[in-house]
């Protein structure tokens, strides 16, 4: 499906994943007055030229994307998980400059060997797991965890054992009883969770293949190089707060990410439930959004999309990994 624009401010500017149109305003020289999003690129590329030409106003717009396009681009390609873009937008209040990462997949990611394999459960299950709890670090995703509690909100009023979910749907939804054996219960849902998804059934790190152990180890290592990072210059980490004064009607979105790693075959009636707001008003695709005062502070963010691409990789690597080659 299409992914929904983030904001329709017209103060937004993208930068990469597209082609884009920047005001013919745009001076001949970087250092000349510009938007402050159109500046500090523009300065970033002006500190890394090797010569002094000089641009007429459309070939230093050109320049000026080409130069930042390329950069992002080289990190973000070979990413297939999910799809990407980039975007350099103001803050409404006092115009100053930030850089997002938006998600523009939507729906299950595609676990290959990990769903429809035939690999021993406990190492499917043991690389779902580690999936399930890392992947949200960089990826605007959700589990199954996150799936349940959405549905017990929605159905059992918050709880979670079959009896409290028996009294809710009668007491709240104006169940019959005798209706409740064709409605679904927390034990129901549950009980249809693949062997896989089950945490229990993950193998310990030392009863994994060698191979296997690698990669995981590797997976590990490059979550906690993004995790780590330094926090103001972070290109996969989401403060709502600050996502608001940049991204007008962010508020008005689904707080449900638009990626989940929920196997659709066994699950779709509750992923279609919780992903009806979603798809009426969007979801919340921005995977980060990183405020830059100066320009310098943009190499910064590259190092750190690149430490969350290379965690990208690192997970894609998991998934498309032959198990009979381990």
């Amino acid at each position: 499906m299409d992914a929904r624009p983030v904001c329709p401010s017209r103060r937004s500017a993208d930068l990469a994943g597209r082609a884009v149109a920047i005001s013919a305003d745009v001076p001949a020289i970087f250092d000349a007055p510009l938007p402050a999003h159109h500046k500090l690129i523009g300065r970033w590329v002006a500190a890394r030229e090797t010569s002094s030409e000089l641009y007429t106003r459309p070939s230093a717009r050109r320049h000026i994307e080409e130069i930042f396009n390329a950069a992002v681009l080289e990190i973000l390609d070979p990413i297939e998980i999910a799809d990407f873009r980039v975007a350099a937008i103001l803050n409404e209040e006092d115009g100053s400059p930030a850089i997002a990462v938006i998600c523009q997949s939507l729906g299950q990611i595609d676990l290959r060997w990990i769903e429809t394999g035939d690999a021993p459960i406990p190492w499917r299950a043991a690389v779902y797991r580690a999936l399930e709890q890392c992947l949200g670090r960089v990826l605007p995703i959700f589990g199954y965890e996150d799936l349940f509690n959405e549905i017990s909100m929605y159905y059992w009023d918050g709880e979670i054992d079959d009896e409290g979910a028996r009294e809710s749907l009668i007491a709240y939804h104006g169940a019959d009883a005798d209706e409740l054996n064709e409605l679904t219960l927390p034990s129901e849902m549950n009980a249809r969770r693949p062997e896989w998804m089950v945490k229990e059934n993950a193998a310990p790190s030392a009863q994994l293949p060698p191979g296997l152990r690698r990669k995981l180890k590797r997976f590990h290592a490059a979550h906690k190089a993004v995790t780590t990072f330094r926090l103001e210059r972070r290109a996969w980490d989401l403060d709502l707060q600050v996502a608001c004064d940049y991204i007008p009607g962010i508020e008005e979105c689904s707080s449900l990410p638009p990626l989940t790693l929920v196997p659709f075959d066994q699950f779709a009636r509750e992923l279609d439930d919780v992903a009806r707001n979603g798809m009426e008003m969007g979801f919340m695709e921005v995977a980060g959004l990183c405020p830059l005062r100066h320009a310098n502070h943009i190499d910064d963010w590259f190092a750190s999309l690149r430490l969350g691409a290379e965690f990208l990789l690192a997970a894609q690597e998991l998934i498309q990994l032959d198990p009979t080659q381990l």
